[in-house]
């Protein structure tokens, strides 16, 4: 990937795409961006199918098929509170990692992919709010 500093410039940013079939809707992007830096991103795997054809994706994620410097890139913009980085994919590359991921899982069988009760247990191991207990009463006579 590279990083666009103006319309005639940009830099080189090492970036690696994951995706796990256990978190079907995620594609995790982990950018190298120092000697022991890194930092990552969760987007919509269909946000970045989406992007490769139109603008897609809202807030802090957007990606769109590139019009100017490379045609036959993909950009993608990513917001936080410390700024935006725009960033260039080449189009094949993400097509490729696609399509990997769709032989994985195919769209619109995520569902079928999800372990509801793990990520339940996940989500509560993880939280500072106790975990939701139910207790059966017996009917008063």
């Amino acid at each position: 990937m590279r990083l666009v500093i103006s319309e005639v410039s940009s830099l080189p940013v090492p970036a690696e795409f994951r995706y796990r079939p256990s978190d079907p809707y995620a594609v995790k992007v982990i950018f190298h961006t120092g000697a022991e830096e890194l930092v990552e991103w969760v987007i919509a795997r269909e946000t970045i199918a989406a992007g490769l054809r139109i603008r897609a994706g809202a807030g802090d994620v957007q990606v769109w098929p590139s019009q100017a410097s490379e045609p036959d890139a993909v950009c993608l913009a990513l917001t936080s509170p410390e700024g935006t980085a725009l960033l260039e994919a080449p189009q094949a590359a993400l097509q490729t990692f696609l399509r990997r991921t769709n032989n994985l899982v195919p769209p619109g069988t995520e569902g079928q992919h999800i372990d509801i009760d793990r990520a339940l247990d996940h989500a509560f191991r993880h939280s500072n709010d106790p975990r939701p207990t139910s207790k059966a009463r017996k009917p008063t006579k």
